[in-house]
């Protein structure tokens, strides 16, 4: 039998656009499941914008529900360069006269010269712990106490005050002590300076704290027999106060360790640390130099109307986003992805029924939004007047906090958004079920379409399997023909010869 290679070869027929129009028939269906699966996709999209929106408006409501936040303050510093002030949500309004005499500062020790960095000095083990100096006179050519006493800082609940560090012949010399203290992470930088003199490498020790009571002392158990460590750091500004019962200084104080100095309203202060906490309640100080300033504490206006006006802003782009995914335009007769949705027409109302709502969370005076300068316009967005809540936020701040906060979480406009927004979003939320419903008949689209794909290159197969047998038919059929034909004609021919 005769093997075709093209369809319509054999038969002469134009089988090939044949098969072509019956394969474009037969995936009609295909394109409707299509269609059909572009308009779901659309309608999904359209609610993940929606979503995006409600988490934004969420977010702006949830900042609002706190009743802390509307307790925000400001704290201003007439004098910058003495001190920085920064107010919370604790502080209370005022003006505050601060002066400051001293600022808080680490102790700083310093050895005698080396003659090298790398010579090795002795061995042993090095002990420091912290603690406060009083008493006793100190030398300021010297930098060393007579007659005082030091009194070491209580060790924590667990462990032992201070810390040690363990000089051996690896790292004896002036280069190794100093990274070996810097190792140990004890609270103390060590460092060396060249003075340019014959001896000219001297240990410098800082406490990293600042305050009186970061001040030093500094032992040395003695491994090797000798006193060449010992004579290099120890350090005991007391009387009998070193671990071994003898008074030594053989390092020099260059600055002595003190707590920050300062008063507010004539009341002395003193802190260990140049960042003040407790001085101005719920007002933290950054002390930079000795001066007289006045810190003014006052409502945080402006975060307030940032927050409120991210509120509006927030809602405002809900409503645009809703609009733009539901409209219908009568001239084209298009319809968007939601145009008639049942579940954004519910999340609408929703929204609407509780901005709507009073709240008697505050005072009487202040129950809606109107009420601080935020209003509803003829499209369904919100326009805010800045002037209208600073005015509020004057006469009546509580009433103003209530209106979108409540400490039992649920009363006020924060609050509410908060939680109706949680609930549509939610496992079994509204708008979750509704993207779910989605999603599944965007897998149920799928699976149809590729069965009904299956089912056309089936009958696509079984047309063309058809076509060629026509075509081996045809064939043959032209050939048995032909053959006949050229049979009569030799047989005429030969008759005619007679």
């Amino acid at each position: 039998m005769a093997t075709i290679s093209n369809l319509g070869v054999g038969s002469g027929l134009d089988l090939n656009t044949l098969l072509d129009q019956l394969t474009t028939a037969e995936q009609a269906p295909l394109t409707a499941i299509q269609n059909r699966a572009t308009s779901y996709q659309a309608k999904l999209s359209a609610y993940g914008q929606v979503q995006s929106m409600l988490s934004a408006f969420q977010g702006a409501a949830k900042q609002l529900s706190d009743p802390k936040f509307f307790n925000s303050t400001t704290a201003t510093s007439s004098a910058a360069n003495v001190l920085g002030a920064v107010g919370s949500t604790s502080a209370v309004s005022g003006t505050y006269a601060v002066n400051v005499s001293s600022l808080a500062q680490s102790q700083s020790l310093v050895s005698a010269g080396q003659a090298k960095l790398t010579d090795a000095i002795g061995t042993g083990t090095i002990h420091i712990d912290f603690g406060t100096i009083t008493g006793g006179t100190l030398d300021p050519a010297t930098g060393k106490y007579a007659g005082a006493t030091f009194a070491a800082n209580p060790p924590p609940a667990s462990g032992t005050s201070g810390f040690d560090v363990n000089i051996d012949s690896t790292n004896n010399s002036l280069q190794g002590i100093r990274d070996a203290i810097n190792k140990a992470n004890g609270g103390v930088t060590a460092s060396i300076v060249n003075d340019g003199s014959g001896t000219p490498y001297r240990l410098v020790l800082t406490s990293n704290a600042t305050g009186a009571n970061s001040s030093m002392r500094i032992s040395v158990t003695e491994t090797d027999g000798g006193t060449k460590l010992s004579d290099l750091v120890s350090y005991s500004p007391g009387k009998n106060q070193d671990l071994t019962g003898n008074e030594v200084q053989n390092m020099q104080q260059t600055i002595v360790a003190q707590n920050a100095q300062l008063t507010v309203n004539n009341i002395a202060v003193q802190s260990t640390s140049n960042t003040v906490t407790d001085a101005i309640q719920g007002v933290t100080l950054s002390l930079t130099q000795g001066g007289a300033t006045t810190v003014t504490v006052q409502r945080d206006v402006k975060t307030i109307q940032t927050a409120v006006q991210s509120f509006v802003t927030a809602y405002n782009n809900l409503q645009k986003t809703a609009a733009s995914v539901s409209n219908y335009d009568p001239s084209s007769q298009s319809a968007s992805p939601l145009t008639g949705d049942a579940t954004l027409r519910l999340i609408q109302g929703q929204m609407r029924g509780i901005l709507n709502t009073p709240q008697t969370g505050g005072s009487g005076a202040v129950t809606g939004l109107a009420n601080i300068g935020v209003t509803f316009q003829v499209d369904g967005t919100m326009a805010f007047d800045a002037t209208k809540l600073t005015s509020a936020l004057t006469t009546d701040p509580n009433g103003v906090a209530g209106l979108f906060s409540n400490a039992n979480g649920k009363d006020g406009y924060g609050n509410q958004i908060n939680s109706l927004v949680t609930s549509l979003t939610g496992t079994k939320g509204t708008l979750t079920n509704a993207t779910d419903g989605i999603t599944q008949t965007l897998k149920s689209l799928s699976a149809q379409y590729s069965e009904t794909q299956t089912r056309i290159n089936a009958t696509v197969a079984q047309y063309k399997a058809q076509f060629t047998n026509l075509d081996r038919i045809m064939s043959s059929m032209n050939n048995t023909s032909k053959y006949l034909t050229q049979q009569f004609n030799a047989l005429n021919n030969s008759n005619s010869s007679k």
